[in-house]
């Protein structure tokens, strides 16, 4: 009993997918882009040195959220906005610094998310978020949140510049994209994992295009909107849409399969 009682208080700390999920996790991408772009552009610190402080803050994060004992909201989705500034910056270093360019850059990115996954599956049995139950499934959960969100930013580059869809194309595209997930989510009865995983990959770029059109030159496409004060707006709103939107813990407790830590 001790054990199911531990493995629930770990997976009480994934949150429900609902639509406010989904609404927090585009805007948290956004911010993602517009943060790390601050760090390793208008800050001037370049994309290595950028990406080791980003990682050294989602480490304490991803280590924190692992280590509690609840489902904590705001630490939650702190380890979240963490995992998409590390992304931006490293898919940025990876596509750009490497030499390898937007389309092997998201190649090489997209080998990592089904590996990840690969080895998720073989360890742990399953990839479904909801059966998150231990400190080992938890950490596969945050690794492939972490490239899956490192594999959006290079898709948006890829779509928008290599594509030549611009900011708003590239946009267009992923909500359309995302649309259509949410459709077989709610009409058809395809595996509702890999619809979950689908969508979750597919907001990264979608905020990330969007974070590109508010602050990158107008000669590029962009607004040319101020970094540090898009990214402070934007953390603002997913504040406050925090505080007002529900959240809590998903009803995975009762479908979780135990296993060991």
């Amino acid at each position: 009993m001790p054990m199911i009682r531990d493995e629930r208080e770990i997976l009480s700390k994934v949150p429900a997918v609902t639509l406010g999920f989904w609404i927090i996790k585009i805007l948290a991408t956004t911010f993602g882009e517009t943060a790390g772009d601050t760090v390793s552009m208008s800050l001037n610190l370049g994309y290595l040195t950028s990406t080791a402080i980003f990682a050294v803050v989602l480490v304490v994060l991803v280590g924190t959220q692992i280590a509690a004992r609840r489902f904590h909201p705001f630490l939650y989705w702190a380890t979240i906005v963490a995992s998409t500034t590390a992304g931006t910056t490293l898919a940025d270093y990876v596509t750009r610094s490497l030499g390898i360019g937007y389309t092997g850059g998201s190649a090489l990115l997209f080998a990592s998310v089904m590996a990840s996954l690969l080895a998720w599956r073989l360890a742990i049995g399953s990839i479904d978020s909801d059966t998150v139950s231990s400190r080992r499934a938890e950490a596969f959960y945050w690794l492939t949140i972490t490239l899956s969100q490192t594999l959006g930013t290079a898709l948006s580059d890829w779509a928008a510049d290599t594509g030549g869809l611009g900011y708003v194309g590239a946009a267009v595209v992923f909500g359309g994209l995302l649309l259509a997930v949410a459709g077989l989510a709610l009409f058809t009865r395809v595996n509702r994992v890999l619809l979950f995983w689908a969508a979750f990959i597919l907001t990264r770029p979608l905020g990330a295009v969007v974070g590109d059109f508010l602050d990158k030159p107008i000669d590029h496409g962009g607004l040319a909107l101020s970094r540090p004060v898009a990214s402070a707006v934007l953390g603002a709103v997913i504040v406050a849409l925090i505080l007002i939107l529900s959240q809590k813990p998903g009803s995975h407790p009762g479908r979780a399969r135990p296993e060991a830590a």
